[in-house]
């Protein structure tokens, strides 16, 4: 989860890089950090979660519970949102991004609001119907 939150902020500072002598080399640098986070932590992490969460809820019994389809539905959408990441890490790399840092300030928020559903949902186990 940290990555998912820091990987928008990275953009953040990389969209608002101003032209200047030493706007390319800071900008081959957030490249290099970029796809570093996703490649070396964020996607591992997304992996071994999908692995250990399917077999929890499996071992579990509670792949049947409303709560957990939820959470199910929630975890996808923070998978998508990953996805989307990814995409806008290649763009920068590849010096496509058309976007400003305000975008990227509030793309910031999408992980975060996930994560709190998630993590109450999880929590509380609240029955639904």
């Amino acid at each position: 989860m940290a990555a998912m939150l820091y990987l928008p902020r990275l953009f953040v500072y990389h969209a608002a890089l101003v032209p200047g002598p030493h706007a390319a080399a800071q900008s081959e640098t957030f490249k290099v950090m970029e796809r570093r986070l996703l490649k070396a932590i964020m996607t591992p992490a997304m992996i071994a979660t999908w692995i250990f969460g399917l077999i929890l809820a499996w071992m579990s019994g509670y792949y049947a519970a409303g709560w957990l389809q939820a959470k199910f539905v929630l975890v996808l959408a923070m998978s998508g949102v990953h996805g989307w990441l990814a995409r806008m890490v290649k763009d920068f790399a590849a010096d496509r991004n058309t976007r400003g840092h305000k975008f990227y300030r509030v793309l910031n928020e999408v992980p975060t609001l996930l994560m709190i559903v998630i993590v109450i949902l999880a929590a509380v186990k609240p029955s639904f119907g």
